[in-house]
């Protein structure tokens, strides 16, 4: 197999590995579906012209969310646009792929709207870090090279949008109960 070959192999395995991650990220961080697919296209032509530079392929997935992340913030500055609209237009048409009842992915879909909702009204740091977390799958040491914190920072960040999210829909549960 030449080299452009394995190259075209490898590059197609770690887009398939990373798409959805890197896209779920983005869409949490920009509501807007048509700019969030750009920027993991544009993302992943950078990836394929430099992927030869990556000498460590550990480090293949934080490079990617790395880059996605400066994508957007770039994305931010150009709309002059603040960091902390993390909303999503369209949570209706999420999908849910489980074979579970309708109720049960009723309350899934309206579980993230909560979520999503509050994430907003949360520091971007804080939030920033709960969707590498959650959506993004990452490591706290990932999250820490993404984000070029310390990785004692991450954990306390995620610790505290965690204990914001528990309290404040426990809040949210416990007065739907009482109507």
């Amino acid at each position: 197999m030449s080299d452009s070959s394995k190259n075209i192999v490898e590059f197609t395995l770690i887009y398939n590995q990373n798409k959805g991650k890197l896209y779920n990220y983005a869409r949490k961080m920009i509501s807007d579906r048509m700019v969030c697919e750009d920027i993991i296209q544009n993302v992943f032509l950078k990836f394929f012209e430099n992927m030869y530079r990556i000498k460590n392929r550990e480090r293949v997935e934080v490079w990617l969310f790395t880059t996605t992340r400066n994508a957007i913030f770039t994305f931010f500055r150009n709309k002059k646009t603040h960091v902390d609209q993390f909303g999503v237009a369209d949570a209706d048409e999420m999908e849910i792929k489980d074979n579970k009842s309708l109720s049960d992915e009723y309350e899934n879909v309206e579980l993230k709207e909560m979520i999503t909702k509050e994430l907003e009204t949360m520091a971007p740091e804080q939030s920033e870090i709960f969707l590498l977390k959650e959506y993004g799958g990452l490591s706290y040491k990932e999250i820490a090279n993404v984000m070029n914190i310390d990785e004692e920072l991450v954990k306390s960040r995620l610790y505290k949008t965690r204990q914001k999210l528990i309290d404040k829909l426990s809040k949210v549960i416990m007065n739907e109960r009482q109507l």
